[in-house]
């Protein structure tokens, strides 16, 4: 039977580990308890109880046995455009339509399947299915994503999107126009109630905050600089949904019209930031809009910005 390595570095105020960990990851609270029983959950490195308080930078792993089935990533030849590469790290700009791991429904064709290919190692931190994923990018999103090669580079760039002192920024086009030319949303996200494949903002979420700042103006339709401040699933999706300028051609949270010639919704990650956790050196990289984002923008009479200097 294999085991899947789930890794969180807590950014919340103190709590039990049972609550805060069924609240920040799909298991029940039952499921982590026997876990917990079990010695499969570690808090700094150490077995824990179900009742050990949770602060802001403890490291937690908990190491989830998965049924033996055969779907174990293999390597895949799929190309890959590497922005970066050392010895303990890569930056990928993922192109729109590929998932980022393995799941049902996407046994193949994923990153993980081409990183496999691609890199002699990867980090094992969070398990064999997701090998070298520090963080994800939606599977209609394009855009950079640093991939760990050793689980010391992934423990130290994990902690860092933790508390934020990595930075991901996006281009975005949403419907309507925005009165004010930049804001902070500042509204919690979990699981839909009733709906668990998708996100909402509900008072029970996680801290979610996001800034953006208007480019430029179409009428009926935005171009925005979002920067993520944190990294929750769908955050930038679900945010502009909140305020009711959701993403063109984002299917799940707004509208898929007008299409404007896009295969997925208009958002990009275009600027990443982060410490390399050897040398010490800030790293900041950007990635060229995908065509199809540049064909909307056209068409909307606008001017396609240049990543690097937004």
């Amino acid at each position: 039977m294999e085991t899947e390595t789930i890794l969180l570095i807590a950014e919340t105020e103190a709590q039990r580990i049972d609550a805060y960990l069924a609240a920040n990851t799909e298991l029940s609270r039952s499921r982590i308890q026997k876990l917990i029983k079990d010695g499969a959950v570690e808090r700094n490195g150490k077995p824990c109880k179900a009742n050990a308080e949770v602060k802001p930078g403890d490291v937690i792993r908990l190491f989830v046995p998965q049924e033996a089935d055969g779907t174990l990533p293999e390597p895949e030849n799929i190309p890959l455009d590497v922005v970066y590469e050392d010895d303990d790290l890569a930056v990928i700009n993922k192109p729109k339509g590929m998932v980022v791991h393995p799941a049902p429904g996407n046994p193949s064709g994923t990153l993980v399947n081409a990183l496999l290919y691609r890199f002699r190692t990867l980090s094992n931190t969070g398990g064999a299915i997701r090998p070298g994923i520090v963080h994800r990018i939606d599977r209609l999103t394009s855009g950079l994503l640093v991939v760990a090669k050793n689980d010391f580079t992934h423990e130290a760039l994990a902690k860092q999107f933790a508390v934020h002192s990595a930075h991901r920024e996006y281009l975005c086009i949403v419907h309507g126009n925005l009165k004010e030319d930049s804001g902070t949303i500042d509204a919690p996200i979990g699981r839909h109630k009733t709906d668990r494949k998708r996100m909402a903002v509900t008072e029970d979420g996680r801290r979610a905050v996001t800034h953006w700042r208007v480019l430029e103006r179409f009428g009926t339709e935005t171009l925005l600089d979002v920067a993520l401040e944190t990294g929750r699933t769908h955050q930038i999706r679900v945010h502009m949904a909140y305020i009711r300028h959701p993403i063109v051609g984002d299917e799940v949270y707004g509208s898929a019209a007008p299409k404007l010639g896009l295969s997925g919704q208009a958002l990009h990650g275009y600027r990443l930031t982060f410490t390399h956790p050897k040398t010490g050196e800030t790293m900041t990289f950007t990635a060229p809009l995908p065509e199809d984002f540049k064909t909307a923008i056209v068409r909307l009479g606008g001017t396609v910005p240049e990543p690097d200097r937004c």
